[in-house]
């Protein structure tokens, strides 16, 4: 009975999402990036930024051979932008070990930098059609509800998952069916059908035997944890904008900061409700910054409001004369990577 509900599903997903371009002349290496793509990332987004990304970069030597800067550029538009890194940091380690062949084995995929279980399991189920669980958010949801596995999810449900995957406690019918038509199937199901917060059950292709419908509350599957209450934490920031000569002052964010190595205009700390906060250096000025023009941002879990201040080199080193930066006019062009908060900063000033 399984194996013909999961032959379904395979059928419905197919017709439904083949279209995907990292499902269209399948490699590992499209595999390796469309999944890191995809990590905090809407398929409506990467389908956006895929192909150009591929052009760019069309074999994992020609990602390996890129500098830090050119792919964080590359990968604007996506975010998160640690992902774009540690994509090329895993480029260079399966060149320098693998001879840019991208192993297929649980075990050597996760002894490269940053691979983790997820991203291991779909290589090797997505990328290689060989067996194995890719437990993404989507397939936890979806093999909670089917199985009725009563844990809050999280890491223990999906370490629950993979340990009864791996002792055919579940999904013991797939054999003789694709592991990646399977694995992608689920994640389709989870992303248009059975979601988070709706679980429209009547068009689902695994409803007849499900246990979450069953119970008839599906959305009490997984268990939802205990929610800490979290303080809102806002951050009013001062960007100051300096230009000469069309070119703009800008500074290098350093590797444990936000944005690492992309370019901002001077920024500093007005005001935050976080004591802790050590991303800029506070500055004190004697202007009424809320008069000044003000966009808002986001980052993490803090707020932000960001205050525009347009000025001379001049006046500039006199407010910032106690505060040791290193900062430099570049040209604004494409081949800067500047955060996405600068960009924003220099539209709001170019539309006044």
């Amino acid at each position: 009975m399984a194996h013909t509900l999961f032959s379904n599903l395979i059928d419905w997903s197919k017709h439904q999402y083949s279209h995907l371009p990292w499902r269209e002349k399948r490699t590992l290496y499209k595999t390796l990036v469309s999944e890191i793509m995809l990590q905090q990332t809407t398929v409506g987004t990467v389908l956006n930024h895929f192909e150009r990304f591929l052009g760019e970069y069309p074999t994992i030597e020609a990602l390996a051979d890129t500098t830090e800067e050119q792919v964080c550029i590359s990968w604007k538009g996506l975010g998160y932008y640690r992902r774009a890194r540690n994509l090329r940091n895993l480029a260079i380690q399966i060149v320098d070990k693998y001879d840019g062949k991208i192993p297929t084995k649980l075990d050597d995929l996760m002894s490269l930098k940053g691979i983790g279980p997820y991203t291991a399991n779909a290589i090797v189920a997505i990328g290689a059609d060989k067996k194995a669980l890719a437990v993404d958010a989507n397939l936890e949801r979806v093999l909670s509800r089917f199985y009725g596995v009563d844990i809050e999810k999280g890491p223990k449900l999906q370490k629950k998952l993979w340990h009864d995957f791996e002792h055919k406690k579940i999904l013991a019918e797939m054999d003789g069916l694709s592991a990646r038509a399977l694995n992608e199937a689920f994640m389709d199901l989870g992303r248009i059908v059975c979601q988070a917060r709706k679980a429209t059950c009547m068009i689902c292709p695994l409803n007849s035997t499900c246990k979450a419908k069953q119970s008839g509350d599906p959305l009490a599957f997984p268990r939802e944890g205990v929610k800490k209450e979290s303080e809102d934490l806002f951050i009013k920031l001062l960007r100051v904008v300096v230009v000469d000569k069309k070119k703009i002052l800008v500074y290098q964010k350093g590797a444990r900061e936000w944005l690492s190595g992309q370019w901002e205009v001077p920024t500093f700390i007005l005001e935050t409700n976080d004591e802790t906060l050590k991303q800029y250096p506070h500055l004190k000025i004697k202007k009424d910054f809320e008069k000044f023009p003000m966009i808002k941002t986001g980052i993490t879990k803090y707020n932000i409001q960001n205050y525009i201040l347009e000025t001379s080199l001049e006046e500039f080193e006199k407010m910032t004369k106690k505060i040791d930066i290193e900062y430099e006019f570049k040209t604004n062009d494409a081949k800067l990577n500047v955060s996405t908060a600068t960009l924003k900063v220099i539209k709001a000033i170019t539309k006044k």
